[in-house]
């Protein structure tokens, strides 16, 4: 008897703790499912009114079921429509970025491979001093560093210039860059590097034959991060340069806050997505790749 009041305490007790974990699971699968449609909800909005027509947005508001397919607003936001006098669309703009992006990328990841490689494996005096001193770059607002770039490119006559940017994009993000691949090189062995220093490998034969091999999670957290970061700012695209010389991010605020009170949402949605199409691509080609590299030892 006392048995069988024993097991029916602990079927009611299993059961009462299943339905806490059902109703838990519910409760927290119900706010991510909230959390995750405010975040995805303006992402539909831009791209539904990026195939609506200007009239339809008019009639049926801004948040609608498009009633119509149409690919009216893509050409013209990207080559004819007008931006600050320059009627040329986001084309000119977009590849402002691209030649501004991609070269700062690759430098800034290249030194800070380096700069890693020296900080983590080949140790000299001072150079956890070094390291911390570089470290400041990534917690420094970069609104600090505004009138030393505009002075210091006036002085070398890379103001209002695409290679300016390069510039600055590449020494601003020399910081993250540096804190990454050392936090990542520091887990390399020892050992590796000393026996290829017995071996009479000298500093570049052991950087191309032995860190170089093993480097390409942390190469991907770091083009990932330095892509997206410089491709999405702002404040330096606006404030160093001005008229055709501007990045994608400047001529679509430039875009948004015209001079006009009439307000062409359909080629905004599609400008918008023009300049979100880069950083989307490279998020979801490596994206898992971004995931796993910074489990690695990108950050810890």
């Amino acid at each position: 008897m006392a048995d069988a009041v024993l097991e029916q305490t602990v079927d009611h007790e299993a059961a009462v703790a299943g339905r806490r974990r059902f109703w838990s699971r519910v409760l927290i699968y119900g706010l991510l499912a909230i959390f995750s449609l405010v975040y995805i909800v303006p992402l539909f909005v831009v791209v539904f009114n990026s195939f609506r027509d200007l009239p339809e947005i008019s009639r049926n508001g801004l948040i609608a079921i498009p009633q119509s397919f149409r690919l009216d607003a893509w050409p013209q936001a990207w080559d004819t429509y007008c931006i600050g006098g320059a009627c040329e669309g986001m084309k000119r703009y977009f590849f402002n970025s691209l030649m501004m992006t991609i070269p700062a990328t690759i430098i800034s990841t290249a030194l800070g491979m380096i700069n890693g490689y020296i900080l983590s494996k080949w140790r000299f005096r001072g150079s956890e001093v070094l390291f911390t001193c570089m470290l400041l770059g990534v917690f420094m607002p970069g609104q600090i560093s505004l009138l030393p770039w505009a002075f210091l490119l006036g002085k070398i006559g890379l103001n209002n210039s695409v290679y300016g940017l390069i510039l600055v994009h590449v020494i601003q993000g020399l910081s993250f860059t540096t804190l990454f691949c050392r936090n990542y090189y520091v887990n390399i062995p020892d050992d590796l590097i000393k026996a290829a220093r017995i071996d009479g490998a000298g500093f570049w034969r052991i950087f191309w034959k032995i860190v170089l091999p093993l480097s390409p999670p942390i190469l991907i957290v770091t083009v990932i991060w330095q892509f997206t970061g410089i491709w999405n700012e702002y404040l330096f695209g606006v404030v160093l340069n001005s008229g055709a010389q501007q990045p994608i991010t400047a001529a679509l605020v430039a875009l948004s806050t015209g001079g006009t009170n009439v307000r062409v949402f359909d080629v905004m949605s599609a400008a918008v997505l023009i300049g979100a199409l880069p950083p989307l691509l490279v998020y979801f080609f490596g994206g898992k790749y971004f995931v796993r590299g910074l489990t690695q030892g990108a950050i810890k």
